[in-house]
């Protein structure tokens, strides 16, 4: 632990130009903490700085331009199941800003030994009931009575459930300037997307519970959640209200229908003032990022094929380039799917 804690105070405290004196008192402070306690606590400007660079160092995000600006949210003083659905609240209410989403993670207690004191089992806070990729969830079997799933999470080897009020989530209606029977198809999705199902390692220190957030890049809607045929697979639906003809693959039908919902996507977002970032502009961010990143002599790391948009790839910087994969800390990490908990009892809130 003490090596990753050095390599990541060093890392920390030459980017801040923070003088070695203070370098070398710290990673003495942090040492006799190890040898007292077998870990050691993060500062608050430590954990800052940790959670901005897991995100920088996230190979899979073509959104790391504003990596820097990442509102931190700490609550690893919580205790309680209350107090800490009152702290998802809070991100959500946060994060949401009315549509003028902030950037923002909640980083809750580490994980100690073997003691983890919370883990939420959604990947996202926020899912619709009718969400296949949800079914984790599901299988637990929780009285479900909103349009969203609730919120299933460990405390102590205890699962909960948390119920999302439908009030705290922003929506936005789906419509199109120019094709009013795609309207009537009555589509909508969430404003802000939370990622809740990754865990964070920053020095040797893993938070299994960070919920975090960005905004979102049209295609994720368009493209991946509303058409993909193990998700929601509503291609066929969307054509037809769009009047295209889908007797041949020779009328570019699929196509056609990919690019319109986008646009309707991104239309709609803009529209009813939510944040959200088309494939174009989000490419030549990452663009810029990586101009920044070189200009510090940093090393770029990526996901290629995460990085290219799931429409029209071939037409931004990304497509043409490949990407070094290796993961380096901080970061986030996916935990294995399925439902570990399965079989024990649920306390509903």
């Amino acid at each position: 632990m003490f090596d990753q804690a050095q390599s990541f105070i060093r890392n920390m405290h030459e980017e801040l130009n923070i003088p070695h004196a203070e370098t070398e008192a710290r990673l003495q402070s942090i040492a006799e903490e190890i040898c007292q306690t077998q870990t050691y606590r993060h500062t608050p400007e430590e954990l800052e700085y940790g959670v901005r660079v897991a995100w920088r160092n996230s190979n899979r995000c073509i959104g790391r331009l504003f990596w820097d600006k990442l509102t931190l949210i700490d609550r690893r003083h919580v205790q309680t199941p209350a107090e800490f659905e009152a702290a998802l609240l809070h991100h959500i209410d946060y994060a949401t800003n009315n549509g003028k989403i902030r950037p923002s993670i909640t980083v809750f207690p580490p994980r100690t030994g073997n003691c983890t004191p919370f883990i939420i089992l959604n990947d996202q806070l926020i899912r619709y009931t009718s969400d296949t990729l949800a079914e984790p969830v599901k299988s637990i079997k929780p009285d479900i009575t909103s349009k969203f799933l609730p919120i299933v999470y460990q405390h102590n080897e205890q699962l909960h459930t948390l119920a999302l009020p439908e009030e705290k989530i922003l929506e936005v209606p789906l419509h199109h300037p120019n094709h009013p029977a795609f309207d009537d198809l009555n589509l909508a999705w969430y404003a802000v997307p939370i990622i809740s199902g990754m865990e964070l390692r920053i020095g040797g220190i893993t938070y299994p519970c960070a919920p975090f957030n960005g905004w979102y890049m049209e295609s994720e809607i368009a493209s991946r959640n509303l058409l993909d045929c193990y998700r929601y697979n509503l291609i066929e639906q969307i054509a037809d209200s769009f009047g295209f003809d889908r007797t041949t693959t020779a009328t570019y039908w699929r196509d056609r229908t990919l690019v319109e919902l986008n646009y309707a996507v991104y239309h709609s977002y803009k529209s009813h003032g939510v944040a959200v970032v088309d494939h174009y502009t989000a490419s030549k961010q990452f663009e810029k990022f990586e101009e920044q990143e070189r200009a510090a002599g940093r090393r770029i790391t990526g996901d290629w094929t995460w990085l290219i948009p799931p429409i029209s790839p071939s037409l931004v910087h990304n497509f043409h380039k490949g990407y070094d994969n290796t993961y380096r800390d901080p970061n986030f990490y996916y935990r294995k799917k399925g439902c570990p908990f399965a079989g024990q009892s649920i306390r509903d809130h």
